[in-house]
């Protein structure tokens, strides 16, 4: 079994869930897992014994407008490969967590020691932030320079080739969901009616309420459902969009049918009793928030940015329409919550999640390392 350094975000974000989640799933496989970031990640929610977490403590000198994270958290690794006995570290996003891998790896070689560097690509890291003139030539060094880079979908995978000169394989490994703990198995109806009491659909959209998540969107094809049929919407999560969403519901006349429910963990409840969930997102990479709701078998109408099609399936788990066509949404909806047609979709949807378990795709990543830590030092 190996000693693995996980370095991500620890925040509600895609790539800290992922990072998160791949760490307690290869715990659980007798790996040793060591987190090192700035915060324990928010779903560490049990002690296991094989999970550890090494804080990155920034020190704020009044030389520094801006403390220099990177270089606290390369010396961090440094520390936590050398002491721990680690054998390999797998950093998720590439700003700046590849770059800081990079490093602390450059370093270890002064003392003899070969830690490998696996970077998993997840999104903006390169759709957005990574292709900013400002981190782009690091963002492409740090990529060439790690002994494997994965992306979470071929969309992913074919944006970072399109806007880097990348010369290294990159391994699509797709990101995954847990769908047999029994907590997918029981639904309380009684949860269910307290926010659809006289039986009416329910809608949801979970997400950090972004621009780039379109939320408004969401409000907007929920008001043309409910013009047909009795329905209900809840909203999951909170951010920069929410009073603008809140301006939109009450100038449609929506509110009473429309639950804010802020920053939800977990969702389990909300989502096993939820009919159809709305991503009319601008842009994904792949579209985790789709797939948690496909495990609960909640059907999708999605936008058809990035990786979101990789996931949800067009007229099979759910429908895909263009970035912002609202009465395309609209029409998709009321087909699949159709009294015929919802028993199918939601069949379909939890056989789809089905191919993205962690029994699937958590051993990929275990053959991953297992190359890396074979492969011969390489001098830079």
């Amino acid at each position: 079994m190996a000693r693995i350094g996980i370095v991500c975000y620890p925040t509600y974000g895609g790539s800290g869930v992922v990072a998160t989640e791949l760490g307690k799933s290869l715990a659980s496989r007798g790996h040793q897992v060591h987190f090192i970031t700035y915060e324990q990640p928010f779903r560490i929610d049990h002690l296991n014994e094989n999970i550890f977490f090494h804080e990155v403590n920034v020190r704020d000198y009044p030389l520094f407008e801006y403390p220099p994270y990177v270089l606290a958290l390369a010396s961090r690794m440094v520390d936590v490969v050398r002491h721990e006995k680690l054998d390999l570290l797998h950093v998720h996003y590439a700003i700046p967590h590849a770059t800081a891998g990079y490093l602390a790896k450059q370093i270890l070689l002064e003392k003899g020691i070969h830690i490998p560097v696996v970077t998993t690509l997840h999104g903006t890291d390169i759709t957005l932030v990574g292709r900013d003139l400002t981190y782009k030539p690091v963002v492409r060094f740090s990529i060439n320079h790690s002994d494997c880079v994965t992306a979470v979908s071929e969309s992913l995978k074919q944006d970072t080739l399109k806007h880097f000169e990348v010369d290294k394989e990159i391994k699509v490994v797709p990101n995954f969901i847990s769908i047999k703990q029994p907590k997918f198995k029981d639904c309380p109806e009684t949860f269910r009616k307290a926010f659809c009491p006289e039986g009416e659909r329910l809608l949801v959209h979970v997400s950090n309420f972004r621009p780039v998540k379109r939320v408004e969107d969401v409000v907007r094809v929920f008001s043309k459902v409910r013009e047909k049929i009795p329905a209900k919407l809840m909203l999951v999560g909170d951010g920069p969009e929410r009073p603008k969403v809140e301006r939109l519901c009450r100038e449609l006349g929506v509110c009473k049918d429309i639950r804010f429910l802020g920053k939800v963990n977990p969702l389990d409840e909300l989502l096993c009793v939820s009919d159809l969930f709305i991503l009319p997102s601008e842009q994904e990479s792949f579209g985790l928030a789709a797939l948690e709701a496909m495990a609960y078998g909640v059907p999708v109408v999605s936008s058809n940015a990035g990786g979101i099609p990789e996931v949800n399936i067009h007229g099979e788990t759910g429908f895909v329409c263009p970035v912002g066509d609202l009465e395309g949404m609209a029409k998709a909806s009321l087909h699949v919550l159709a009294e015929d047609q919802l028993p199918k979709f939601k069949q379909r949807a939890r056989e789809q999640a089905d191919r993205f378990s962690t029994e699937k795709v958590v051993p990929v990543y275990e053959e991953i390392y297992a190359s890396v830590m074979n492969k011969p030092v390489q001098e830079v």
